[in-house]
């Protein structure tokens, strides 16, 4: 689901096809759409945790990104400056493998409280929006009237989304966990652009295995205390899922994303990615069986063109207007 890797990278910069990152962009969005659905059978299945699932995935995805790496051609990289600082790198490596940690296990604990649909709608919608507002608090960065209408519009949502639900299909601790994956979404992020603009960014490649892997060992004496192997009657379906989770919404997404936001612009990128909680949303009315109320409808649509709007108003170059 996380895409925070992909701020310090540095991509070359050679002649690609707009329409085939388009393409791989989509792809990927559709499928990491399906996660939390694959993720919520898994409860519906065994007796797995939140953060249970969030370590297999590490270290399942870890395992796959490795073996990828060894049957690759090993191949020459022009050096890009001298050593990076390590304790510039290790701050970026730690908060990274932190903050997505708690961006995926919380997100997985959103589902299960209140739903696949309010749980991605909400961690992903929050995510851009609270990312915005601490680049202007800590980063100082400029999100300008248009950016600011956005993040007014993106609580606005939220609001509609949780205080306008009637027929109690909105849990607040599933909520709760949501805002708390997006925030981890947003330190993550941060603490990426804060080392990128010092010159000690991370090929996204490495900067994703790293992640994995403290992530992994940061989650697995809590996987251990919630239970890290499942009890159930259907061993063979859990394991499939898990499985499909490790390789597709893993191992061959994140590599789809990186070729599609090597070939379109940030904005376009960030606006073709709201197919992810779009997905999601149409799977968990059509699979999972889960209701969908005016107000729940409303908030979605005002928070997702709240990030669009997000897209557009970082695309636009800081005048003397921005504020």
């Amino acid at each position: 689901m996380s895409r925070t890797v992909l701020e310090t990278s540095s991509l070359p910069a050679g002649p690609r096809s707009v329409r085939r990152g388009l393409l791989c962009l989509t792809v990927a969005g559709v499928t990491w759409g399906t996660t939390g659905a694959a993720v919520d059978i898994m409860y519906r299945s065994s007796d797995l945790g939140p953060v249970a699932v969030s370590f297999w995935r590490y270290v399942s995805g870890l395992a796959l990104l490795l073996a990828a790496r060894a049957l690759r051609p090993a191949r020459t990289v022009p050096a890009t400056g001298g050593p990076r600082p390590a304790r510039r790198r290790w701050p970026l490596l730690l908060g990274t493998g932190i903050g997505l940690a708690v961006f995926q296990t919380a997100y997985f604990g959103a589902v299960r409280e209140t739903g696949l649909a309010v749980g991605t709608i909400v961690a992903l919608g929050a995510g851009p929006v609270l990312t915005a507002l601490g680049g202007r608090l800590l980063l100082r960065e400029r999100i300008g009237r248009f950016g600011a209408l956005a993040v007014c519009g993106a609580l606005g949502g939220l609001a509609v989304l949780v205080l306008g639900d009637r027929k109690g299909t909105v849990d607040p601790l599933g909520v709760a966990y949501a805002l708390l994956s997006a925030a981890g979404y947003a330190v993550a992020t941060l603490l990426a652009r804060w080392t990128g603009r010092h010159g000690t960014g991370e090929n996204p490649y490495s900067l994703t295995l790293w992640s994995f892997g403290i992530g992994a060992a940061v989650l697995m004496p809590f996987a251990w205390a919630e239970g890290i192997a499942p009890h159930t009657d259907h061993l063979g379906l859990v394991l499939l899922l898990m499985a499909y989770v490790a390789a597709v919404t893993t191992a061959l997404a994140y590599p789809l994303y990186f070729a599609g936001v090597a070939a379109v612009r940030a904005t376009t990128a960030a606006v073709v990615m709201l197919i992810e909680p779009v997905s999601a949303a149409v799977l968990a009315v059509t699979l999972l069986g889960e209701q969908l109320t005016a107000a729940t409808v409303t908030g979605t649509l005002l928070l997702l063109s709240a990030v669009g709007g997000l897209a557009v108003a970082e695309s636009r170059p800081a005048g003397p207007s921005a504020g």
